[in-house]
């Protein structure tokens, strides 16, 4: 979610002396939109499988070797790649709202922080990456970090997740708004397209499988087809709450509840609090993240505001403390959006809305 980070714009790329290296060593080649597509076992690869090729976000991307310096722009692409065991093989992340998931503490230590909000293009490049890979349109657009065809230019291949434009329009700036429900698909696509990217398929297919079972286990025997929700990210002066159809709509989606801001389409928009009062949630769905880029960041002064506020504090949720608190990353489209299930499904139960 684009609120994770701040837009202030960036100067174009710069192209140091570095870039030559890229592009004598010959480390990857990338075709624009419209080329030919061909699998990584079409005619002419080499015996380890590469060249590989994806289709991703309308573009056609070739990696002609395993990435051994990749550079992730975004929290929850490093946390895939963290999962897939390639601590080895990134030289730098960026862009954080919480610590790192569970279990990956020992890896994320090992690979340097370039920023902890979006880094400059000079900063990216200064690690000589042979990949670069982003959870967002935006990370990797004019205002971002530099657009693709900037790192394309220099013979880096880029990566977006395929929830930030599969089903999505970004063109209207902002957080963009949603064509089509998102699904765990998108998601589970992620992780299987950079574990072939990095040659990993058999621990690609192995995290899939690992995130299918706990869905399943959260979402078993779950009936809360009478609770309604709300999503808050960040922001207590204009709130950014979650639309229909992202991240948080696939959690009230699997276990059968509502958003009450599911009549919009938009990714995450602006909302007043007397249009929230208005529709009065059930349960109120608040992340707790450590960024300082917006007011009321952490899920401690999200209630505080709630409690104190006039608007606000006559709601039935905040009266009865009907509050779960999930980390940024389970609010957005990431592997982490299984965390967030669980918990708001924890919560449903606990609160008595769910079977």
């Amino acid at each position: 979610m684009s609120p994770e980070t701040q837009r202030d714009p960036v100067p174009p790329i710069a192209q140091p002396v570095r870039a030559a290296a890229l592009l004598t060593a010959g480390l990857v080649l990338l075709t624009g939109c419209g080329g030919g597509t061909e699998s990584s076992t079409a005619g002419g690869s080499n015996a380890d499988g590469y060249p590989v090729t994806i289709e991703n976000c309308g573009r056609t991307v070739t990696v002609g070797a395993a990435p051994e310096r990749a550079v992730s722009l975004d929290q929850g692409s490093t946390e895939i790649l963290l999962s897939l065991g390639l601590a080895d093989r990134l030289a730098g992340t960026s862009t954080w709202t919480d610590p790192v998931m569970k279990g990956l503490e020992k890896a994320n230590a090992e690979v340097e922080r370039i920023a902890e909000n979006r880094p400059s293009s000079e900063k990216v490049l200064d690690k000589e990456p042979d990949f670069v890979s982003a959870s967002f349109a935006s990370t990797l657009a004019k205002g971002g970090v530099a657009p693709r065809d900037q790192f394309e230019e220099l013979g880096v291949p880029t990566y977006v997740s395929p929830a930030d434009c599969t089903g999505k329009d970004n063109s209207r700036g902002g957080d963009g708004s949603r064509t089509a429900k998102l699904t765990m698909d998108s998601v589970y696509a992620e992780v299987r397209d950079l574990a072939r990217v990095f040659g990993v398929e058999e621990r690609g297919e192995q995290l899939v499988g690992r995130l299918r079972a706990r869905v399943a286990k959260a979402t078993a025997d779950s009936d809360a087809a009478d609770a309604s929700l709300l999503y808050w990210f960040s922001d207590s002066k204009a709130p950014y709450l979650a639309g229909c159809c992202g991240a948080p709509g696939i959690i009230t989606r699997e276990l059968g509840a509502k958003n009450v801001f599911d009549d919009t389409h938009e990714e995450w928009p602006q909302i007043s609090w007397e249009t929230v009062a208005d529709r009065d949630p059930d349960v109120l769905v608040i992340g707790d993240l450590t960024r300082k880029a917006q007011t009321a960041e952490s899920a401690a002064k999200k209630i505080a505001f709630l409690e104190s506020n006039p608007v606000t504090k006559n709601m039935d949720a905040v009266k009865h403390r009907r509050y779960v608190l999930l980390s940024g990353q389970a609010l957005n489209p990431s592997i982490r959006t299984v965390e967030g299930l669980e918990r708001v499904a924890a919560g449903l139960r606990d609160f008595g809305l769910s079977g």
